[in-house]
């Protein structure tokens, strides 16, 4: 008894885990932006490769730091090499007497020092790796303010739809209401069996433009959650409404664009082409470096004369300082080719940086023009939602009377729903061109930075 005990409170225990409904979070378009960039992707790869331009930079500056090196080297000499030596050495003039040098054991261990004194080639390389270092940072930038334009975008747009759901719902609850009404004068002899099926046909048409709709708001709550690294059986609450305004004022005339985050990163770019351009040109100057060494060698004739502390079989030691100086004098054109070729990357950089700025501005030019006509259909669109309704609630009593028809009802329901509808694609257009106005003129960073 006492094991059937524990054992039903262990099965209830683990039906009461199951039963625990999922965690709910409730996120505003900040929280979204703030989570996207710092879970996402695309940010984090980004992120990345900033550190790694980092130490693209610690590389670049170790070709001007001092290189120390510590070697050893062992040689055994199984047949020494024999020199011919001129006889009159021993007194034997006009002969060559050969003669073994050197011993069977070579030992020798050093310490090498190089130091860098004048080297162009390396001086533009640590400044290119530095402007590459700020490329990557300013790729981070990018890719947060893109990720914010998109997450905003994706915002809106599910909430749009969960817009879109409660306003067929109220369409199903007052199409409910007149199918009662139908059917109560249908059975009392004053309504037709056609008119009934009518209304019946547009219900049944709302519960599955609702279903519909459903979907598309769970797929656009899923894909929020991908962006957000949240899990997919968590469930999300987005709060902020479709209505928020995003502009603190009205959109100005812009025709300056240099502090884009693209122009400036297109700015980078260019310079690094300068750069290697001039670095590719530098490599004609000499080369100066300082070079000293410290060595000990030890040779012998017998391996175990390595063990024994006579003075003859003592380490020598030696070392030298100097100056290593490279003139370049010919490469095969090597040099001159690749600067032909950096060139040509520079002047299609300039190019490029000039074109965009004339992009931007001709975007901008559009963002804004759509931002005014957009807001001034959602004006007209609400408008038209008021004069639809009165006019649906003014037909919908002349129906109860009989003194409208079932089919004049039923128009009245698709302007009304035809209303709706182009309201919430002008609403969805106008935040679409606020979102782009807030991409090009630098607002974007407000909501990632506040």
């Amino acid at each position: 008894m006492r094991t059937l005990f524990f054992a039903i409170l262990f099965v209830f225990g683990v039906f009461d885990i199951f039963a625990q409904p999922a965690e709910t979070t409730s996120l505003t378009l900040r929280e979204c932006i703030e989570q996207a960039i710092e879970r996402n992707i695309n940010t984090i790869g980004a992120r990345i490769e900033e550190e790694k331009s980092h130490h693209r930079v610690a590389e670049s500056r170790s070709a001007l730091l001092p290189q120390i090196d510590i070697g050893g080297s062992f040689l055994n000499n199984i047949k020494l090499p024999t020199t011919m030596l001129p006889g009159v050495i021993i007194g034997q003039p006009g002969t060559n007497i050969p003669v073994q040098i050197g011993s069977r054991y070579n030992t020798t261990t050093a310490v090498s020092v190089n130091q860098v004194l004048y080297n162009q080639t390396a001086l533009a390389s640590l400044k290119i790796s530095k402007h590459s270092e700020e490329l990557s940072r300013l790729g981070v930038e990018k890719a947060n303010e893109n990720l914010a334009h998109e997450i905003a975008k994706l915002y809106f747009i599910t909430q749009t739809t969960a817009e879109q759901k409660t306003l067929i719902e109220e369409n199903i609850s007052r199409t409910r209401r007149m199918t009662d009404i139908t059917k109560l004068l249908l059975d009392n002899g004053m309504g037709k069996q056609v008119d009934y099926d009518r209304i019946n046909v547009t219900l049944q048409n709302l519960y599955t433009q609702l279903g519909n709709t459903d979907a598309l708001h769970q797929q656009q709550l899923n894909m929020m959650k991908y962006m957000l690294d949240i899990p997919v059986d968590e469930n999300i609450i987005l709060t902020d409404t479709v209505s928020m305004p995003l502009l603190f004022a009205e959109p100005l005339a812009m025709d300056d664009f240099s502090l884009h985050v693209e122009i400036r990163m297109l700015e980078s770019q260019k310079e690094i082409a300068r750069l290697t351009y001039k670095r590719i040109n530098s490599g004609y100057m000499p080369t100066v470096s300082f070079t000293g060494q410290f060595s000990y060698q030890g040779l012998r004739s017998d391996f175990s004369d390595y063990f024994t502390g006579s003075d003859e079989n003592r380490w020598k030691s030696s070392s030298f300082i100097g100056l290593n100086i490279s003139i370049p004098i010919f490469d095969g054109f090597n040099k001159r080719s690749r600067s032909r070729y950096a060139k040509l990357d520079y002047n299609h950089s300039e190019r490029v940086v000039n074109n965009t700025r004339d992009r931007f501005q001709a975007e901008y030019r559009n963002a804004v023009n759509s931002y005014y006509n957009h807001r001034s259909n959602v004006e007209r669109q609400q408008q038209n939602i008021e004069l639809a309704k009165k006019v649906y609630t003014e037909t919908s009593l002349k129906y109860r009377e009989g003194l409208s028809s079932m089919s004049d009802l039923l128009q009245d329901e698709i302007a009304l729903d035809n209303a709706q509808a182009g309201f919430l694609n002008a609403l969805c257009s106008f935040k679409e061109a606020e979102l782009q106005i807030m991409l090009l003129n630098g607002e974007i960073k407000r909501i990632i930075n506040p």
